[in-house]
């Protein structure tokens, strides 16, 4: 394996930004030299490295995106493990964490090692999979947990997904006693998605009424309202603060919920937040020229709420930013509100967003490396990944911020994605990952999947 030393770049970590050389060795960083520090030449600090001057451009660590979904197994027509971690990887993300609503649904040890078999030798990221609760599967996961089954342990999984408002998939979870339950669990994260699911039901009821089957694409964010967000994050936030729960709030998409979480946050340290690109950037008012390709769920909401978001990850409270990717066919999401369906592909573009966003809301660079890449290695326990140390694996993406792209083609299979003709901030130049030189000047340089397993 070929060493290197990225020469002259600008490092930016959660803890500041330093100008410097990081030294590659065998796959993992070796050192983090200063300028002041490097010689003349710099490669004579370690012959046989090959020197790559980055001229001032920035170096995160690879992103760590906790939240995707890559259709595989059983929706292969929209999207796999293979092609959508192609396409993260050329987006800077090095390593993702796969949802488990798939057909079949990863709720058992069974399915968990059989997605984890089918991405081995095939994923381009490093990868790694949550585990979803269901109303009748606490046994089989305290089984994994603690003493493991069919092969899996609970160090081959993330953390356990609840839908606490049914989305893609149907893996609802509305058993009182089976919620309760899984807040009880300590060793592992829970991550939910937060919809009352009373009250989508009464909306869209009082949609149909009103327009039949012809619901404009802007009652969208009526349907999935704003009160149903608040009415279940409230409960989920409630409910961690009685159990202690290492809770995971996933797609923030609302001021009040950020509020909600800024208050939870004082009484818990083990309460976390996420929000994703789509949140960050789009709003009600891309309903119009977008239509349903930027229909999601939860819903994109107001500026108001977007700016509310953009804050509190600047301020803090809300840790990581993931894509929530979830590619569909064009031909189905050019159908009717009724029939098309929810999801967004953005994976590949959410670096770029991310800074687009901190330009916009004078957001620092830290914060964006710690949401697009730390926080989601410490929150969910990643072993040597996510942060640019002594010792870690060499997962780093190369970006200069000075520069704007508009996206054109992406490489999702589903082929297309609300972000193009965009003009987003930065251009992402170089990928690396576990040590290889993959993304060289913006081409695809090696083909081949070098995604290890993460373990967790």
């Amino acid at each position: 394996m070929q060493n290197y030393i990225l020469h002259n770049g600008k490092i930016v970590t959660g803890e500041g930004i330093t100008e410097g050389s990081v030294f590659i060795g065998d796959g993992r960083i070796r050192s983090i030299v200063p300028m002041d520090k490097m010689p003349e030449d710099p490669s004579s600090a370690c012959p046989g490295y090959k020197v790559i001057d980055l001229g001032g451009k920035a170096v995160f660590a690879g992103g760590i995106d906790a939240h995707v979904h890559f259709r595989e197994p059983g929706m292969t027509h929209k999207a796999d493990i293979r092609s959508e971690s192609l396409a993260a990887l050329t987006g800077g993300v090095t390593s993702f964490i796969d949802m488990p609503n798939t057909n079949p649904p990863t709720t058992s040890a069974k399915a968990l090692a059989a997605k984890l078999e089918l991405a081995e030798g095939r994923s381009f990221a490093n990868y790694g999979f949550h585990i979803g609760a269901t109303n009748d599967n606490f046994g089989e996961i305290l089984e994994i947990i603690g003493k493991g089954k069919d092969g899996v342990t609970g160090r081959d999984f993330g953390g356990i997904k609840i839908f606490m408002g049914s989305s893609t998939g149907n893996m609802l979870v509305d058993n009182e006693a089976a919620l309760e339950k899984f807040f009880g669990i300590k060793e592992k994260v829970i991550l939910v998605h937060c919809e009352d699911e009373k009250t989508v039901r009464e909306n869209l009821l009082q949609a149909e009424k009103e327009y039949g089957e012809d619901i404009p694409v802007r009652m969208h964010e009526q349907i999935r309202s704003r009160r149903a967000c608040i009415l279940s994050s409230a409960k989920a936030l409630e409910t961690a603060l009685k159990y202690g729960t290492r809770l995971h709030l996933l797609h923030i998409s609302t001021m009040e919920e950020t509020e909600m979480l800024r208050a939870a946050r004082l009484s818990s340290g083990t309460i976390t937040g996420e929000t994703s690109a789509n949140y960050l950037y789009f709003s009600d008012k891309d309903y119009d020229t977008l239509g349903t390709l930027v229909k999601c769920n939860p819903s994109i909401k107001t500026e108001s709420d977007r700016a509310a978001v953009r804050a509190a990850l600047k301020n803090g409270i809300i840790g990581t930013a993931g894509s929530d990717h979830a590619p569909h066919l064009r031909s189905e999401k050019d159908r009717k509100y009724l029939s098309a369906p929810s999801g967004i592909p953005s994976v590949g573009q959410s670096l770029q967003v991310l800074l687009t966003v901190a330009f916009e809301s004078d957001i620092p660079l830290t914060k964006i490396a710690a949401a697009f890449s730390e926080k989601a290695s410490e929150i969910f326990g990643i072993r040597d990944r996510g942060k640019i140390r002594e010792g870690y694996f060499a997962d780093l993406a190369v970006v200069d911020t000075d520069v704007f792209q508009t996206i054109d083609e992406v490489a999702y299979k589903c082929g297309w994605s609300p972000y193009q003709g965009r003009t987003l901030r930065g251009r992402i130049t170089d990928v690396f990952i576990n040590g290889r030189h993959v993304v060289e000047n913006s081409v695809l340089a090696d083909t081949t999947p070098h995604g290890e397993k993460i373990i967790f």
